[in-house]
């Protein structure tokens, strides 16, 4: 069993602390598009005759086929923290986190390995029966070992080994061919060999005071491995005799990263540098073959790992650029002469940005393909079906002929363009002439790109005053181009010729923003100086301006419903109808300087981002935020897809773009505004399947919204305060009715009495059995004597005796009887509702109904249920409606009653309906002085 870490072992402060996590009811995180590798060197693992490649991601790791560089696995689940180490043998991947190794099959953890250190583990060798760790920091060798020979992997802690402070740390092991359970350990000026079986250590070579040894690799020779050292230089040792075997001077003063041995036959070796160079050596000629000049990027820590395939002419490098290449040799074109070596070539790659994105474009209707610029001057073409068709956008400037003269200085082939900083596209004329248009950090002309054939394009438009490119825009028909200066001037140039046709000047400041209808009739542009002007586009005349009341710093025009938002330095957002020239919504939230904004397709939301860490959807018909997300890093670009299925962010600290799925595809999202206490707090998009939620599953998610947010239908209380006078929730004429119900009746009553017909039909003569009443019939048939009627009379009237309540015979409606149980507990509640519930037909026949005769019981309860529901404030008209009626049927019988009961229960109405009407006789006073005192103001 693996050793159990100590509970006091130090924790790295970036682990990540569980947190519930809610999801918002719009957005799922899906994947990131555009990570390949770090800097940590990746680890190749054979199968049979192919190979696989393991790469890391931060917490993840990935694994691609060596043969396309297809990617095959990712890790299912993200390690607690950043991955230091990885080694692959077999189906197996070993990963090191911390002080742990987990061991995957298929991206799957099956098992992890804990040592017993407090610091992080950052090299892994697997041989035989065992896993071998080392800690350079604290020159700590940990040694594991299969329980069984049967066993997969090693899973029990065997032993420890530790290296002397003074032969220096630790830089890497190998282990030789041929030599049973030992390792070769290099540190930074020596070289020890040990069996690991035993524990012993059994040689320790001199120290090599003139090197600083920075890497180990074990050599296709018998007793031979070499290291490299600081100062560029490569050495062969004999560990067998304790002897130097060659020293190889480079020519490069840079640290040597990694060596490796060619084993298909031809005696060369390839020497990786952190200045991203490769040096290749021939061991039999003793000769240089080829150095291949900045293979990665030197301010990305150079090449972290260069290796050749066992038995392949093919080698593999990666860095921390976010690259991952492939070079191969090919076969000698001399058959005489061995020493002429052709120089390697590109072969394939995957990669990414090196630097954080910045602005990020879909280049498709379909959402296939997606434009990605960056800080590392880069254009990237991702595409997000297949990652293989990733491709960089190339630079290199196209060839020069006597008509077509580029504008400008033309950079060399090895020079980028400075970086991007806006960017328009359309799909029209993509395969005709240039359909992309960027503005780059202080240069005065916006470049032309194609993006069909992934390159730079022919035309340079400069701007019309000689500012510095603040903003591009490309017409829907691919045939115009806009560029906005920061002096204020805006020029339009044709596409296909690169001229210029029309010249607009309205703003003082910064043109920030450009934008152009589908039909080519209206054109809006906005700047810093706070103007929205409106164009005619095909007439060339100005419409007319609105002046804002902050600077407008971006914008986004939606064809579809001609809206533009425009994003203000007040943290607001504007939307302004561009055909009426009026501000149609203004929304309000964000609390530091909003950073993106975009519509969704049909144009019924604005999706921002801003520095407060949040994405926010705003909903235009309603003006509300109907939901809100916490991100953990600050969003500086984002784009929602054509198909709206997919919203594209970029963020400050990850090279990657994050993808989220759109729930609202299958789901009906509430339009209720969502407080910014109740914002959910996601992780970002990663690599890994944990929190991945595709397209498809979004149908299947559970709708925890509740429909009547949906609908807009709110079910209201009944009373939402007790101290509140609440009226009757029901229709306003139940309670006129009441009121004016003998007027109603008046008037309803017939003016004569029905006459009968003088000519009656024939068929309403029939009777009995003739027109279908067969009651008559079987009435006079069977009962001639009238004995069965007589009996059922007698039935009847039993019935009615069980109910008699005194030695009169009555009947109890429901009315009654809910009246009679309430009295007795004296809580009317049940009673009154079910008044309330009665028509106001059916409450005047029911007071009327009242017993009267020889007592007023039935009085005094009701005049005390009413009391009761005028003292919970509840229903309040309908109570004075109420005893109003009651007063109209029986006012005289109570005046004349001497009963005590029903003066207690009168003495008990006079009290409280006194002080509600003194009570609601302030409250309208109140309120009204306060309506003419603002009238009047």
């Amino acid at each position: 069993m693996p050793v159990p870490v100590n509970s006091s072992l130090k924790k790295r402060k970036s682990e990540r602390k569980a947190e519930a996590v809610r999801p918002s009811k719009i957005f799922s995180p899906f994947r990131v598009l555009g990570k390949v590798s770090n800097e940590i060197p990746f680890a190749i693992g054979t199968l049979g005759h192919t190979f696989y490649i393991v790469t890391s991601v931060d917490r993840a790791f990935q694994i691609y086929d060596a043969n396309t560089l297809h990617l095959l696995f990712v890790s299912n689940t993200q390690t607690p923290s950043k991955i230091n180490a990885l080694a692959a043998h077999f189906h197996y991947v070993y990963a090191a986190w911390d002080n742990k190794i987990g061991i995957y099959r298929r991206g799957i953890l099956e098992h992890v390995l804990s040592c017993e250190t407090e610091n992080f583990i950052q090299q892994i060798l697997v041989f035989g029966d065992f896993v071998i760790c080392t800690t350079f920091t604290s020159n700590e060798i940990f040694v594991f070992k299969k329980k069984d020979s049967k066993d997969s992997y090693a899973t029990e802690f065997y032993t420890r080994l530790s290296v002397n402070s003074l032969q220096g740390k630790i830089v890497g092991i190998v282990h030789p061919a041929t030599y049973l359970n030992k390792i070769v350990v290099a540190t930074t000026n020596s070289l020890l060999v040990f069996n690991i079986k035993t524990g012993k250590l059994l040689f320790t070579s001199c120290d090599f005071n003139e090197f600083n040894i920075t890497s180990i690799e074990t050599v296709p020779v018998l007793d031979l491995i070499t290291f490299g050292t600081s100062d560029g230089q490569v050495v062969l040792y004999n560990i067998k005799k304790g002897k130097r075997f060659r020293k190889i001077r480079t020519g490069i003063t840079s640290k040597v990263t990694s060596v490796s041995f060619r084993t298909d036959g031809a005696p060369h070796f390839v020497a990786s540098f952190v200045n991203g160079d490769l040096f290749f050596y021939d061991l039999e000629h003793k000769a240089r073959v080829h150095i291949l000049q900045t293979v990665h990027k030197e301010d990305h820590g150079g090449v972290s790992k260069a290796a050749f395939l066992n038995g392949q002419p093919i080698f593999v490098t990666n860095g921390g650029d976010n690259m991952l290449k492939e070079y191969a040799f090919d076969p000698n074109l001399s058959t005489t002469n061995s020493s002429i070596v052709p120089a390697p070539h590109y072969l394939r790659s995957r990669g990414g940005h090196s630097a954080p994105p910045t602005t990020v474009q879909f280049a498709d209707p379909n959402s296939h393909f997606m434009l990605s610029a960056s800080k590392d001057r880069s254009l990237w073409m991702f595409s997000l079906r297949k990652d293989a068709q990733a491709q960089e956008m190339s630079q290199r400037p196209p060839k020069k002929s006597a008509n077509n003269k580029r504008i400008g200085v033309i950079p060399s082939m090895k020079d980028k363009l400075p970086e991007i900083v806006c960017l328009a596209q359309s799909n029209s004329r993509e395969a005709d002439w240039e359909n992309a248009i960027t503005g780059h950090a202080g240069e005065t002309i916006a470049r032309t790109w194609d993006t069909y054939n992934r390159r730079l394009g022919r035309w340079d438009l400069p701007t019309t005053d000689g500012g510095q490119v603040k903003s591009v825009a490309i017409s829907a028909c691919g045939n115009f181009g806009f560029v906005g200066s920061s002096s204020g001037g805006i020029g339009v140039y044709n596409m296909q010729s690169g001229i210029q046709r029309k010249l607009y000047r309205l703003h003082k400041k910064a043109v920030t923003g450009v934008a152009v209808d589908s039909m080519n009739r209206k054109m809006v542009s906005c700047g810093l100086d706070g103007i929205v002007g409106f164009y005619d586009f095909n007439e060339s005349k100005y419409l007319g301006k609105l002046q804002l009341d902050a600077p407008i710093t971006q914008s986004v025009y939606h064809h579809s419903s001609d809206l533009v938002a425009l994003v203000l330095d007040d943290l607001s957002i504007v939307v302004v109808d561009s055909v009426t020239q009026k501000v149609v919504r203004v929304l309000l939230g964000h609390t530091n300087r909003i950073t993106a904004l975009d519509f969704t397709p049909n144009g019924r939301w604005i999706i921002s981002s801003a520095l407060d860490n949040t994405i926010r959807t705003w909903d235009l018909p309603t003006g509300s935020c109907i939901d809100g997300i916490f991100v953990p890093s600050t969003v500086t670009s984002l784009k929602m897809s054509p198909t709206g299925d997919t919203l594209a962010t970029t963020h400050v600290n990850s090279v990657g773009i994050a993808l989220w799925t759109n729930r609202a595809m299958f789901h009906a999202v509430s339009s209720r505004h969502v407080e910014e206490s109740e914002f959910s707090k996601i992780m970002l998009p990663n690599t890994t399947n944990d929190t991945q939620t595709t397209i498809i599953e979004g149908a299947f998610d559970e709708n925890t919204v509740d429909d009547n947010e949906i609908t807009g239908v709110y079910n209201t209380v009944d009373q939402i305060n007790e101290k509140l006078v609440t009226l009757g929730i029901g229709p306003r004429s139940k309670f006129n009715t009441l009121l004016h119900l003998d007027v109603i009746k008046q008037r309803n009553k017939p003016t004569e009495a029905p006459k009968k017909p003088e000519n009656v039909p024939f068929f309403l003569e029939l009777k009995g059995e003739k027109v279908g009443d067969r009651a008559i019939e079987s009435e006079g048939k069977s009962d001639p004597d009238g004995t069965a009627t007589q009996e059922s009379f007698t039935e009847a009237q039993s019935q009615l005796n069980s109910l008699r309540g005194d030695n009169r015979m009555t009947f109890e409606n429901e009315f009654t009887k809910n009246l009679r149980l309430t009295s007795e507990t004296k809580e009317y509640a049940e009673f009154l509702k079910y008044v309330h519930s009665l028509s106001p037909s059916q409450v005047d026949l029911e007071i009327r109904s009242l017993d009267i005769t020889e007592s007023v019981k039935e009085v005094s309860c009701f005049i005390e249920a009413l009391t009761q529901g005028l003292e919970n404030n509840d229903n309040f008209d309908l109570i004075q409606a109420y005893m109003s009626m009651l007063m109209k049927c029986h006012g005289d019988i109570i005046f004349d009653s001497s009963d005590e009961d029903l003066k207690t229960a009168l003495r008990g109405w006079e009290s409280i309906n006194e002080s509600k009407k003194a009570n609601m006789d302030s409250l309208v006073k109140y309120c009204s002085g306060v309506i003419n005192f603002f009238h009047t103001v």
